[in-house]
């Protein structure tokens, strides 16, 4: 039974440095390519080590016109929509996890048929809105697009996150004189930290990531990922490489002050 075991565990172990490997390389490719001299990028076959190391792509690119102002609206959006997610889906959440009520089961279909419906179907309906709110070609309206985009996701992992906290914990708190709200500021949210660090990453990710509707929306104040792939097509190839690598940062960034908390959510689940 201990082979069996250790025969299984490498085996785990294999698939997952796998699946690191497959997903890593694209990154390291990019990378390599950013910080290569514009000449060493058409070399054939491709180095997969650094034979050149330049900043002349990065450099280019991080001093082109309006790129840094686009970084800077890119961050502001996705600050925005995890603040506007985490706001509004946690009390959807903790009612879905500690309230019974008629069409809770309902209500949770519906949420995930949500992410059903393709954006690109709305997309003229939310420009004429935005137009005539006065929101169009701003970063709020970004945002709250955003939200709507990853709120379905941030209610349903807030309820399972709040599930997992004891309701007699909350009582115990409110039978010591504390009120139910600061039962649940002072109990409930210090305990699921890590469950809403994970739906603030996959907030901020999805709205890095999202470039139809920061196109749709906005013309002269578009995110970086919207302004790098509109202007792929009339790129030269050192230019879409530096775009990428730069589009890759800030999420890692963001992973890596999320890592504590996320190795905690996984360490709880395991534990479980």
């Amino acid at each position: 039974m201990t082979e069996r075991l250790r025969a299984e565990r490498l085996l785990v172990y294999g698939c997952a440095i796998l699946i690191t490997l497959f997903m890593l390389t694209p990154v390291y490719l990019i990378t390599l390519a950013a910080f290569s001299s514009r000449a060493a990028i058409f070399d054939y076959p491709r180095a997969l080590l650094p034979t050149s190391p330049s900043l002349d792509s990065i450099t280019f690119f991080l001093t082109f016109q309006d790129v840094l102002p686009s970084l800077g609206r890119s961050v502001a959006v996705g600050g925005i929509t995890v603040a506007l997610s985490l706001a509004l889906g946690c009390p959807a959440g903790y009612a879905i996890a500690r309230y019974d009520f008629r069409g809770r089961d309902l209500l949770q279909v519906l949420l995930v048929n949500v992410r059903a419906v393709p954006v690109i179907i709305i997309s003229i309906p939310l420009l004429v809105t935005f137009i005539e709110l006065g929101l169009y070609d701003t970063i709020f309206s970004v945002a709250l697009v955003h939200t709507a985009i990853t709120l379905p996701f941030t209610v349903l992992l807030s309820a399972s996150v709040f599930l997992r906290v004891p309701p007699e914990l909350e009582e115990a708190a409110m039978s010591l004189g504390t009120s139910r709200i600061g039962a649940v500021l002072r109990v409930v949210l210090p305990n699921s930290v890590p469950g809403l660090a994970a739906a603030a990453l996959f907030a901020f990710v999805t709205s890095w990531n999202e470039v139809f509707v920061a196109v749709i929306l906005t013309q002269n104040s578009t995110t970086l990922p919207a302004q790098v792939v509109t202007q792929l097509s009339v790129s030269p190839l050192p230019f879409r490489y530096a775009g990428g690598f730069a589009l890759m940062v800030p999420a890692f960034v963001f992973v890596f002050f999320m890592r504590p908390y996320l190795f905690s959510a996984f360490r709880g689940v395991g534990a479980r």
